[in-house]
């Protein structure tokens, strides 16, 4: 899809009927004219970007009218390349190293770290924008800095809470949701007992799967590499962890060990559970669906219980953008990336985008005058609370998970026929050959500055 003057006309003209950009034309021809006065445009111009396929038609249509805005205002013709989550990596990685194709990436988690010196330093337009918004939440942060310098931009974390049908939990004997790991067991027993079980995925679910593998582990103290970047799996903390995960799958449904990201959404709309861990998506599915009203308005959310190590600690899927080096014109993408930072989370945090993605900067967040349904409250505040963990380890290894290998060792360790012990060791084992691989590539280094993969978050000023 490539966004030009022509397009823009049509498109806003269509958005602008559906009442998307009612309020916001004017803001968006603001704040792109500002980008561009700020990073003025290279002569001739054009750019290509690559990004994941969006999860809900609000935060594309954001997207789109923010793109097209700075279109009109620069004449800079964009390319938006969409694919799906998983594919974005390894198309993003070989564009980096041949040097050619996407100009820019929207990318996961430490993606930016597997090739740090083939990204063009945007420290300077980072800085800016944390002035300008009131600073970086740590927990995104982490995702796009290197020491001082910053590699990609904050961009967005799509938030994860607990999602439960209230008069379940009610009926199950419980007036307000557990907020510990005790607790929690403990509802999700009665629960059970009552036919309205709990469901979490254990199988190949890159999103819902790691969310709840990283909590299991990092709930009880356990983390897979310690502040050196040595393997550390292998711990009373991850074998507490493991116990804990035993007890908890047994008030489970059948069959989560085959669920991916799409199935726990499934079977809780279909009112085979009620109990799981999502993103508002569950919720405004519900909602827009007359069918579903009742489970929509019965729906609730919050953050996932504490565990034995005293404080909330989640994983939400963070996502950066980045501008390689091979990028002709750097000046555009900066002011390309600075007008989606500042102009899509307004609508995103207003309802435009569904409440699916939440801002990275502490001002952007705190917007005044939005109501916050009581099935969405948690998910939008939860990123204030407990975002997007920066882990520790080198870069490439993706150790924590987040390629959804920690869910799929956590399927193996919680289940089948081997001791705690040696469900320990196989872990250790993968997490071991994997902090191998950046020896492999001396050009690779780790993380500066990295902390605890325990590590909670707090607030950066600006």
């Amino acid at each position: 899809m490539t966004i030009n003057r022509r397009r823009f006309l049509s498109g806003t003209a269509g958005l602008a009927a559906g009442g998307l950009l009612a309020g916001t034309l004017g803001t968006r021809h603001a704040l792109a004219q500002a980008s561009a006065s700020m990073f003025k445009p290279e002569e001739g111009a054009t750019l290509r970007l690559l990004r994941w396929v969006p999860f809900v038609t609000g935060e594309e249509e954001a997207w789109n009218a923010n793109t097209a805005a700075f279109t009109e205002a620069t004449g800079v013709e964009v390319r938006i390349d969409q694919e799906s989550w998983e594919d974005v990596r390894p198309k993003a990685a070989v564009a980096a190293n041949v040097g050619s194709g996407p100009d820019m990436v929207m990318s996961w988690f430490d993606d930016p770290f597997q090739y740090p010196d083939k990204l063009v330093d945007v420290t300077d337009l980072a800085n800016a924008l944390g002035e300008e918004h009131g600073g970086w939440y740590d927990g995104l942060e982490g995702y796009a800095r290197q020491g001082d310098k910053f590699i990609a931009i904050p961009l967005c974390a799509i938030g994860n809470a607990v999602c439960y049908r209230d008069s379940h939990m009610k009926a199950a004997g419980f007036s307000e949701f557990p907020q510990d790991t005790d607790g929690f067991l403990e509802l999700c027993k009665a629960m059970k007992a009552n036919g309205t079980p709990a469901g979490f995925p254990h199988g190949k679910a890159v999103g819902d799967g790691n969310n709840y593998a990283h909590w299991l582990l990092w709930s009880h103290g356990g983390m897979t590499v310690d502040e050196n970047g040595e393997v550390a799996i292998n711990s009373p903390e991850t074998r507490a962890a493991i116990e804990y995960a035993k007890a908890l799958y047994e008030t489970f449904i059948p069959g989560t060990e085959s669920w991916l990201d799409i199935n726990n959404n499934r079977a809780f709309l279909a009112g085979e559970v009620s109990l799981t861990a999502n993103g508002v998506s569950l919720y405004y599915a519900a909602a827009k669906d007359e069918a579903l009203k009742e489970i929509a308005e019965d729906i609730r959310t919050t953050n996932l219980p504490v565990g034995p190590v005293g404080k909330s600690v989640e994983l939400h899927q963070t996502s950066t953008l980045s501008i390689f080096n091979h990028c002709k014109y750097p000046q555009a993408a900066k002011g390309l990336s600075r007008l989606h930072v500042s102009g899509r989370p307004h609508e995103c945090l207003a309802g435009g985008c569904e409440r699916l993605l939440l801002s990275g900067s502490e001002g952007i967040r705190e917007q005044p005058g939005v109501d916050l349904e009581p099935g969405a409250r948690a998910l939008c505040q939860s990123f204030g609370i407990a975002a997007a963990q920066r882990l520790c380890r080198p870069a490439r290894t993706g150790i924590g998970g987040c390629d959804g290998r920690l869910c799929s060792r956590r399927h193996v360790c919680r289940s089948g026929d081997r001791t705690t012990h040696a469900r320990r060791g196989h872990c250790q084992r993968g997490a071991a050959y994997r902090a191998l691989l950046p020896l492999m590539d001396r050009q690779r280094r780790p993380i500066a500055g990295a902390a605890s993969s325990c590590r909670s978050v707090s607030r950066k000023a600006g």
